[in-house]
């Protein structure tokens, strides 16, 4: 069956040897802790390019949005933070946030990576190997890049009870077959269709040259992978998981607000500001007033 990987019951996402036990018992203790009863974990991964800086970064405003959102503060007990280099990690144990501490031997990935560079399509095929290592720990996780505000609670709006979903996956524009996928925001349960998903996900990295993780999994997609594979996928609505691509309409609905459609720490920082701000005004006016996003000006210059 082409580009399905199949798993068996011993079968795991990378050959572990005896150097990385005492990795592994971390990782495992990390996920244990942070997990909730249903072993759902929420992950993001935060370099030092996201915790340095003279004036706000970005692990701040992320930050924000969960200790100031509509129910989601209670949610950081379950928030797990990759930090992918030293300074980072600092950080984050400073913040007494859970945090855990990805080494990947002989890459340097703590400056800002350019969209598209090589070092940045590098860093999110480590990212994908990482999440994959999840899976097979049998955890199920809701993965979010860092520059996605959560503003509200998302549980709601995520299918939780039967018939479960394997996969509920962000969107950069909402359409009712085949959106164009987002990996900056999802929620995937730990079975063997998921692990093998990955798999076959992941053996495309070095077959496809020039492509981050994103445009692989929207090609498997649309070859009829997620089909043969018999997953059940949700496509998030932008109603509720919004994001610069495509703002959402009802204030009082939306739960994320992703920086998509944007290149570059600098306008993510200045667009996702002016978010909060419309969105403090939105709750300091009462919920009664007209409201309308501020334009994604940053943003949409970014790719000049």
């Amino acid at each position: 069956m082409e580009d399905i990987i199949s798993i068996g019951k011993t079968q795991t996402f990378r050959h572990t040897t005896n150097n990385d036990i005492a990795k592994i018992d971390k990782l495992e203790e990390a996920l244990a802790a942070t997990s909730t009863r249903n072993k759902t974990v929420i992950i993001s991964f935060v370099n030092k390019a996201y915790v340095e800086g003279n004036k706000t970064t970005m692990l701040d405003v992320f930050l924000y949005g969960f200790s100031n959102g509509e129910g989601t503060r209670e949610l950081m007990k379950h928030l797990l933070i990759v930090a992918m280099d030293g300074a980072s990690y600092k950080r984050c144990r400073s913040l007494r946030l859970h945090c855990y501490k990805l080494e990947t031997q002989g890459v340097d990935f703590e400056g800002e990576k350019v969209y598209m560079s090589e070092e940045f399509i590098r860093m999110m095929w480590r990212r994908t190997l990482f999440l994959g290592e999840v899976l097979q720990r049998g955890y199920n996780f809701i993965f979010t890049d860092m520059d996605v505000l959560w503003l509200r609670n998302p549980f709601p709006y995520l299918t939780t009870t039967e018939p479960e979903l394997d996969l509920q996956i962000s969107t950069d524009k909402y359409r009712s077959a085949y959106p164009r996928v987002n990996t900056g925001f999802y929620m995937i349960r730990s079975n063997n269709k998921t692990r093998a998903l990955f798999h076959a996900w992941y053996a495309r990295k070095d077959t496809s040259p020039g492509l981050k993780e994103q445009d692989v999994l929207q090609a498997l997609m649309l070859r009829g992978v997620f089909r043969r594979l018999s997953l059940t996928v949700k496509f998030l609505d932008t109603l509720y998981f919004s994001g610069f691509c495509q703002d959402s309409r009802d204030p009082a609905a939306v739960a994320t607000v992703h920086a998509n459609c944007c290149r570059g720490m600098a306008a993510k920082l200045t667009d996702l500001t002016a978010v909060l701000r419309d969105w403090k005004r939105y709750n300091v006016n009462d919920k009664m007033t007209p409201f309308r996003w501020s334009s994604h000006s940053a943003c949409r210059k970014s790719f000049g």
